[in-house]
């Protein structure tokens, strides 16, 4: 058996953080559990979403064999429940373990300061029992900044791995929780389809909604691909752009599916174009880490038919009745 399905989402709404554009300094007004202002925890209303996410991906079929995610603390914490849900009915221990990939992590742009770091191992391992320590990291992105191409890139290495890892253990689904911009970048690899606009809202990563990808085919999966070097050594090529897509190419059958989530589509983002990650008024300070992207409210339409509730069984947390309201510096990429 080899890899099928994947199951893409993106982790629900977060906490806020700024950076100083100035001194690239970072700042949040609720402490992270990991220390790190770059890396906030969800939000009460993130919180529920996750649970309502785990709701339904307990239900899909395939089922999910392996769970990968962005190492940083919203990724962990929204695809924690589906996790545990899911781990009183396996018997698989892989199944019951988060593999947190850097390569999935987030994108900052091409800031004139460092960029952000998630968290060591071993703290992720205290704060998240799940959290496979015995996973191997296969790419890091550059400390220095990516340009959007670079993003794209690094991407489509990690994915390149991760599905021939899968390939090799013999799963037949997967999951995977991002952040906005990486969860398009992992689309368009996938598809093999790198839009002339980068601008092109192709993929929709409202929080918490769910993408489907299944393959296409295992017999046009790229050989000889050469192994990551290490911090600063540059990308590995993997050939997925005009059409072939990473692992032998993938078909989207469900874009964004919220309608599992009490509350639908929300909080939606895309490209803006911009990679310097600079306010047009260079004075200003402490503005949200999200300025590079552009927020698309959701429409609240459902994407997938099959399913008639609205509001599903919660495995934790009791949803939400109401929205949470937004902060003046809630972010545009979530």
């Amino acid at each position: 058996m080899t890899l099928e399905f994947i199951y893409l989402t993106r982790h629900g709404f977060r906490s806020n953080w700024a950076v100083d554009s100035k001194t690239g300094q970072y700042s949040t007004s609720i402490p992270s559990p990991t220390g790190i202002a770059s890396d906030p925890a969800l939000a009460g209303h993130g919180v529920d979403q996750s649970h309502q996410l785990a709701a339904h991906l307990k239900t899909l079929n395939p089922a999910i064999q392996r769970f990968y995610s962005s190492p940083f603390y919203r990724c962990i914490q929204t695809i924690l429940p589906a996790v545990e849900a899911l781990s009183h009915s396996v018997s698989d221990p892989e199944t019951k373990k988060i593999r947190a990939e850097n390569g999935l992590g987030e994108w900052y742009g091409l800031a004139r300061f460092d960029h952000p770091s998630p968290a060591e191992p071993s703290l992720l391992k205290k704060l998240f029992p799940r959290f496979d320590e015995g996973y191997k990291v296969v790419i890091k992105p550059s400390t220095n900044g990516e340009s959007i191409d670079n993003l794209h890139n690094r991407v489509a290495y990690a994915l390149h791995r991760i599905i021939e890892q899968c390939d090799k253990e013999g799963v037949k689904a997967i999951a995977i929780c991002t952040h906005g911009a990486t969860l398009i970048a992992i689309g368009r690899a996938l598809v093999g389809r790198m839009p002339e606009d980068i601008t092109e809202q192709d993929f929709n990563p409202f929080t918490c909604g769910l993408t489907t990808f299944v393959r296409k085919s295992k017999e046009n999966v790229e050989t000889g691909v050469k192994q990551w070097k290490g911090p600063e050594s540059g990308i590995p090529a993997v050939k997925w752009r005009d059409g072939k897509g990473v692992g032998g190419g993938w078909t989207m059958t469900v874009d964004g599916d919220c309608n599992f989530l009490a509350d639908g589509e929300e909080r939606g983002w895309r490209f803006s174009g911009d990679e310097s990650f600079l306010p047009a008024n260079d004075s200003v300070k402490g503005q949200d880490a999200g300025e590079l992207g552009v927020v698309v409210e959701g429409g609240r339409r459902p994407t997938s038919p099959v399913l008639s509730r609205k509001v599903p069984e919660n495995p934790g947390t009791p949803s939400s009745k109401k929205k949470t309201p937004l902060s003046p510096l809630s972010p545009p990429k979530l």
